[in-house]
């Protein structure tokens, strides 16, 4: 008889691989994965034009009231916090299965010379839309000067 063994891909090197089987316990255990690197986090893209930074981020299953947004010492703070609880229950008021998940992802960017009065954010369908106006620039003031 021939055993199969899956190859692993030649991508990934040798901490990915530990990393992966090493998560492979917890998830099948708790569903967390410790080295899971978007295990507090949220993907986001960030763009700069001429006049704003626009920062699109995914939070699917957030409400707004859900997500704080604050800019604090030139850092841009996007928090967004879940307590959600499933229960399952049997005819004897007894549990079948109960899940609670609890968490805050939180994303920080440093900005600098924005205007902070300026920022407008949106939700929707999961799908968080900050425009972020530039500060622009003062031009310098032309001056003469006199002579002694």
């Amino acid at each position: 008889m021939f055993d199969l063994t899956p190859f692993r891909k030649m991508s990934e090197d040798l901490f990915e691989q530990m990393a992966k089987s090493f998560n492979e316990v917890f998830e099948q255990n708790s569903g967390i994965s410790p080295l899971s690197p978007g295990l507090y986090s949220f993907k986001t893209d960030v763009m700069e034009k001429e006049d704003a930074y626009y920062v699109v981020a995914e939070l699917p299953g957030f409400t707004k009231d859900d997500i704080t947004i604050e800019v604090e010492d030139n850092r841009l703070i996007i928090r967004a916090k879940r307590d959600e609880v499933a229960e399952e229950k049997d005819d004897k008021n007894k549990f079948i299965r109960k899940e609670r998940r609890y968490g805050e992802f939180v994303r920080q960017f440093y900005v600098d010379d924005i205007d902070e009065s300026g920022i407008k954010a949106k939700l929707e369908n999961g799908i968080l839309k900050l425009e972020i106006p530039k500060l622009q620039p003062s031009k310098p003031k032309r001056r003469t000067i006199d002579i002694e």
